[in-house]
C-alpha cells in the first residue's frame, strides 16, 4: 500500500531529529578548506580518514595551475550538450588519455560517476539480456539494472561457484554482461579478475568492471585492477572515476572504437546532458599525467596502507578481507559502533 508523500517525509525527519538528539547523526559535517590529511570541521583540526584523496592530489601545484589555466581559456562551464555546442579541445584531450591509460581504443565520458553506470548499462541492455552483478556491486550497477529492463542476477560476493552457477544457466541470452567493482566500496577487498575473465570467456559473457576505487591504487603504477594481476586486455567495458584518486568530477567509459562511438550517439545520459566544465577535464588530464610521473605516491598509498591495517591489527580491530585503501573496520554491536563514531568525531 502506498505511503502519503508528507507522511514518507515526516517519519524520515523525525528519525533523523531523533538521531540528532541523541547525538548519533555524523553526516554533512562542513569542512572549511581543501580535504588533505588534516581538516578543519566546526572550528576544530581533525585527521581525514574518511575522503577518496587517495594520493594526496587534491591541492597538487601542476593540477591546480592546469585548472586555473582552463578556466582563463574556456570559463567556467560548458555552453552545451557534446554532440552540438559542448565539446572543446580539452574534452578530447582528456577522452584520449584515459583510453592510453586503461590501454582502450577510445573513451567517453559523463557528467558523474553514478551517472556513467546508469548510461552504459541502460543503453546496452535491454529486455531478454542477463547481466550478472555481484551481491556487493555499488549501488550505481545495481540502479542500472532495474532501469535497463534486462534480467539481472547476483551472485555471492567474489564467489566464483556461485557466478559460474548463474552462468552455467544463461544459455537462452543472447547478450550476456558481467559487472564487476574492481575494488568494492565497503569491505576494501578486490574483484577476482583471473576467475571473472575465465568464466566470461568460457560462458561468451562480456565483462564490465567499475574501476572507481582503483585507479592510482592497484597496480605498480596506478593503472588499475588489469595492471595489479598482469591481465592486459581481459576487460572489454572499463568504468571509472573522475572524482576518487582523480579529484575533480565525472565518470568514464573506455573501450573499443565501435563500442564508445555506440555510447556517444546512444545513451541518453550522455545526448541530453551538458558536457563537463572544461576546469573539471583540464583537472582530470593533469592528475593522469601526475600518477604517470609520479609513481612514487602510489609506493607510498601502499606503505600507508600496511601501515595503518598492521596498526589496527594489532589494537584488535577487524578489518576483514581488504587489502587497499579502503579498510573497513568491523567492530559488531550496534551500541560499540556508535560509541566509535562518537569517539572518532
Amino acid at each position: 500500500m502506498a505511503i502519503p508523500l508528507k507522511e514518507k517525509i515526516n517519519v524520515l525527519n523525525q528519525r533523523l531529529k531523533k538521531m540528532k538528539d541523541e547525538k548519533r547523526y555524523f553526516y554533512l559535517k562542513s569542512i572549511d578548506g581543501a580535504s588533505g590529511e588534516r581538516v578543519t570541521i566546526d572550528g576544530r583540526e581533525m585527521i581525514m580518514f574518511a575522503s577518496y584523496n587517495y594520493l594526496g592530489l587534491i591541492t597538487h601545484p601542476k593540477i591546480k595551475k592546469a585548472a586555473i589555466e582552463a578556466i582563463e581559456k574556456y570559463g567556467t562551464g560548458a555552453a552545451g550538450v557534446r554532440l552540438l555546442a559542448g565539446t572543446t579541445k580539452i574534452h578530447e584531450k582528456l577522452e584520449a588519455k584515459i583510453a592510453k591509460f586503461k590501454g582502450a581504443e577510445d573513451a567517453i565520458t559523463y557528467s558523474s560517476g553514478y551517472v556513467t553506470n546508469l548510461a552504459v548499462i541502460t543503453t546496452l541492455c535491454q529486455r531478454g539480456d542477463l547481466v550478472v552483478i555481484d551481491k556487493l556491486d555499488h549501488a550505481s550497477i545495481i540502479d542500472g539494472c532495474l532501469l535497463s529492463g534486462a534480467h539481472h542476477k547476483s551472485f555471492l560476493h567474489n564467489n566464483m561457484e556461485s557466478l559460474e552457477r548463474i552462468l552455467t544457466n544463461s544459455g537462452s541470452y543472447v547478450n550476456k554482461l558481467i559487472i564487476v567493482d574492481a575494488v568494492y566500496s565497503m569491505d576494501g577487498d578486490v574483484a577476482n579478475l583471473p576467475e571473472i575473465s575465465r568464466l566470461a570467456k568460457k560462458y561468451n559473457a562480456k565483462m564490465m568492471v567499475d574501476e572507481a576505487h582503483s585507479i592510482g591504487v592497484l597496480g605498480k603504477t596506478g593503472h588499475g585492477i588489469e595492471e595489479h594481476f598482469g591481465l592486459k586486455g581481459a576487460v572489454d567495458i572499463h568504468m571509472g572515476t573522475l572524482s576518487k584518486t582523480i579529484p575533480s568530477i565525472g565518470g568514464y567509459i573506455a573501450g573499443d572504437k565501435d563500442l564508445i562511438n555506440y555510447l556517444k550517439h546512444n545513451s541518453r545520459p550522455f545526448i541530453f546532458s551538458a558536457s563537463l566544465p572544461p576546469v573539471a577535464a583540464a583537472t582530470a588530464v593533469a592528475c593522469l599525467e601526475v600518477i604517470e610521473d609520479e609513481p612514487e605516491r602510489i609506493a607510498n598509498l601502499q606503505k600507508n596502507i600496511k601501515q595503518f591495517k598492521d596498526g589496527l591489527s594489532s589494537m584488535g580491530f577487524n578489518t576483514m578481507n581488504s587489502t587497499t585503501s579502503i579498510v573497513p573496520i568491523l567492530v559488531g554491536e550496534e551500541e560499540d559502533t556508535l560509541k566509535l563514531c562518537k569517539m572518532v568525531n
